[in-house]
């Protein structure tokens, strides 16, 4: 299990609606859960995992794309949207930069998250709200992520 608190060793994959299908809203009084409430459900051997995937999630959405290279394997799958990055040298060229840029000025309001182990695998999935600004309107985006490790 050491190893995963250094590489992602099999696949990221990200389940985000586009900016353009997100609903703009202008209160979040109707959403299914605050931060201070979110649904945890992961137990210690899983801890390392969920660490590595904040870890990732906090690089990407500053900029740090240095640290989020350095999480992906190199035969990293990454699905997204309909989409797949089959390799760390192809969502570093393309989706990474974009990701990072819309999540710079995000908040991510985590609602849900498990976690497990099995024997050198885990899996963190994560379900967030991201809330943004488009065009000057609030922008609500559902997320949910599956991170194999």
């Amino acid at each position: 299990m050491n190893t995963i608190t250094t590489t992602f060793t099999l696949a990221l994959a990200l389940a985000v609606v586009s900016p353009a299908m997100a609903q703009t809203t202008p209160s979040h009084a109707h959403h299914p859960a605050a931060a201070t409430d979110a649904n945890v459900d992961v137990p210690a051997a899983a801890a390392a995992a969920v660490a590595v995937a904040e870890r990732f999630n906090t690089a990407l959405s500053s900029g740090d794309l240095a640290t989020v290279e350095a999480l992906l394997a190199a035969d990293v799958l990454i699905l997204e949207s309909g989409g797949a990055e089959r390799s760390r040298e192809e969502y570093m060229g393309h989706h990474a930069i974009s990701d990072a840029a819309f999540l710079k000025g995000a908040h991510r309001q985590l609602l849900r998250q498990r976690a497990r182990t099995a024997g050198e695998f885990a899996w963190v999935g994560t379900e967030s709200e991201l809330h943004a600004q488009k065009d000057g309107k609030p922008l609500t985006v559902m997320s949910a992520e599956t991170m194999v490790l």
